[in-house]
């Protein structure tokens, strides 16, 4: 009578071709979402997968990850002097073990390094340094169990 009180299919700021689901009605809800995205769990499946994934492929990475190469460095004593650096340390390893023994100054800086070969089993090892200044301190900065055919 008055002109056309319809109203329209869609809200005025609304560029998509989808119909909006009914407001206040949960079934028309859940239909719109079946015909939005279908009624299997795509999502879910695909992010199942990715985790799964995810959790194998950094499991795996731990697993194989052996720490320093499966040799275990206990430092027991170290001491500094003028042009040389002494460390005594424990090596506990299944197979020989190379060590690289690092002497620093006090600003951190590497000041020398000495690779030492150490046999397998547990040993007790005592290596110096030559320096080109004075050390504050000495570390075992690695120690690596080397292959048979080295």
């Amino acid at each position: 009578m008055f002109g056309d009180s319809r109203m329209p299919d869609r809200p005025a700021g609304s560029t998509s071709g989808e119909p909006e689901p009914a407001s206040g009605t949960a079934e028309s809800a859940a239909s719109w979402t079946r015909r939005r995205l279908g009624n299997t769990p795509v999502f879910f499946v695909v992010g199942l997968l990715a985790a799964v994934v995810f959790t194998i492929g950094w499991g795996y990475a731990l697993m194989s990850y052996s720490g320093s190469g499966g040799a275990s460095v206990q430092v027991v004593s170290w001491q500094t002097e003028s042009q040389e650096a002494s460390v005594s340390f424990q090596v506990n390893s299944d197979a020989p073990a190379e060590c690289v023994i690092t002497a620093r100054d006090d600003k951190h800086v590497v000041v020398g390094q000495k690779s030492v070969d150490v046999e397998s089993g547990i040993r007790d090892v005592t290596a110096t340094v030559d320096t080109i200044r004075e050390a504050s301190a000495v570390e075992v900065g690695s120690c690596r169990e080397q292959s048979p055919t080295r």
